[in-house]
């Protein structure tokens, strides 16, 4: 039997695998060779006080992609226009560290904003000479300037040029050089208007993965689509469905040649949550004892679908009692922990007092609650935060003690303009408008249904 804990939330050391960084304006200020200086992406500020990023001409609206930490949760669906409305901590490194310091968090890997998910402005340009140019910048910002500014703090992850498998197992290969151990690709790269998992064109991308060990990390709504219901379903039905996007990830994936032929390649199922997962792996070894005769499946040495899952892919949840309750049936070891900061569904700043909540009343003994905070991702991800660290100075109580000296404020900020709530629920139409990318259009347009 499970001994009970005996740790408090200030005992816990936290690694987040799934934050989000707001691109800073001077991103790409001379990052990028003459002949493109003057075609990278930029910050603007509209006549209506908004802040826009520009890239090839077209605005890109939403700045702060939900960027909505720090503010009171009545507004939560309201997007940020401007770097003004927006916590420092969310484009700031300086800030972010002492954001994750306040929240107790030691070590934190972040997903892009204005790029997308898996980069799709930057593949999508037409010009794919400057597409390449302007990634390979933002990578090297990404590894050198934000991980690097605070040695043992930001995982780093790397973006691909999905276009080309050369150039992406190329690239792959260039930021497992500078130290980089994940990159983040498309949860469905059909839904982008390119070939399936289950197509040997991607070969080349997955042995450079093989090769370098990188964690190849697929965050919900990275396919441009999200699980909807009805254009005039409120919004709460697709937040509540928005595991569904990486259940079917999970199955496309488990059932795909990459399974077999690729046997060392791991995949993140990044914000996904950890609660459907037992009865998807029941479901599937179903599926496998009644129909793998005729359906030509084998996984061989006598493996279940379950036993692969837990061997190539890693969870994470929020704040997921019902999950920790079942750890035994998803795999103790896979799991992991993330804070969504700077999102809406993030628990900042009291991350603790949440997933320590959620973990006592599931039973998680000490040795548990430390592989699932902190241990599972450190190791996944090969990062050393005890390098720079000792573990006595990394904890949630010791972390809150440099914040409170360091004067951080948590209290929540409202925006300049009174926000008027809505008179009826909020539907997807409603999110799908403000949320709209230009660059993306043609994306959409070219993708199956």
């Amino acid at each position: 039997m499970t001994q009970p804990s005996s740790l408090t939330p200030d005992d816990l050391i936290l690694v987040s695998v799934d934050d989000h960084v707001v691109e800073p304006p001077d991103l790409f200020e001379g990052r990028l060779e003459a002949r493109f200086a003057d075609r990278a992406p930029k910050v603007v500020r509209k006549d209506d006080g908004s802040d826009q990023w520009v890239y090839e001409g077209t605005d890109i609206p939403n700045v702060g992609l939900n960027a909505v930490s720090g503010r009171p949760p009545e507004e939560y669906g309201v997007e940020p226009t401007s770097f003004a409305e927006i916590r420092e901590g969310a484009y700031d490194i300086d800030k972010r560290i002492d954001d994750m310091d306040a929240n107790g968090v030691l070590a934190s890997l972040n997903f892009p904003s204005f790029p997308q998910f898996c980069g799709q402005i930057f593949n999508n340009v037409e010009d794919k000479e400057l597409g390449i140019a302007v990634l390979r910048a933002y990578n090297d910002w990404h590894v050198d300037e934000w991980a690097g500014a605070h040695p043992g703090r930001i995982i780093p992850l790397g973006l691909v040029p999905y276009w080309d498998p050369q150039l992406m197992a190329a690239e792959v290969r260039r930021l497992a050089a500078k130290g980089c151990t994940a990159i983040t690709w498309s949860e469905n790269p059909e839904k982008l208007g390119h070939p399936s998992f289950h197509n040997a064109h991607w070969d080349p991308f997955w042995q450079a993965i093989e090769e370098t060990g990188v964690v190849v990390c697929l965050h919900i709504g990275s396919s441009g689509q999200v699980v909807i219901t009805s254009m005039e379903a409120p919004i709460t039905t697709m937040l509540t469905l928005q595991p569904v996007n990486l259940l079917q990830t999970a199955a496309d994936l488990l059932w795909s040649p990459v399974m077999t032929r690729f046997p060392k390649v791991r995949f993140a199922l990044s914000e996904g949550g950890i609660g459907w997962i037992p009865y998807f792996l029941e479901r599937a070894d179903y599926v496998y004892r009644n129909h793998k005769v005729w359906t030509g499946s084998d996984f061989g040495d006598g493996k279940l679908p379950s036993d692969i899952f837990r061997e190539r892919f890693i969870t994470c949840f929020i704040d997921d009692s019902f999950g920790l309750r079942n750890r035994a049936d998803i795999g103790i070891d896979s799991i992991c922990w993330e804070a969504d900061y700077p999102h809406s569904d993030s628990t900042w700043p009291n991350s603790p007092e949440r997933v320590f909540s959620s973990m006592t009343a599931a039973g998680l003994s000490d040795a548990e609650m430390h592989a699932v905070t902190h241990q599972n991702a450190l190791r996944h991800f090969r990062f050393d935060a005890f390098a720079h660290r000792p573990a006595a100075e990394a904890t949630v109580g010791a972390l809150r003690a440099r914040a409170a000296a360091a004067g951080v404020d948590t209290a929540p900020v409202p925006r300049f303009q009174r926000h008027e709530p809505p008179s009826e629920p909020l539907t997807l139409l409603t999110l799908l408008d403000r949320a709209s990318h230009p660059l993306l259009d043609k994306q959409q347009e070219e993708a199956p249904a």
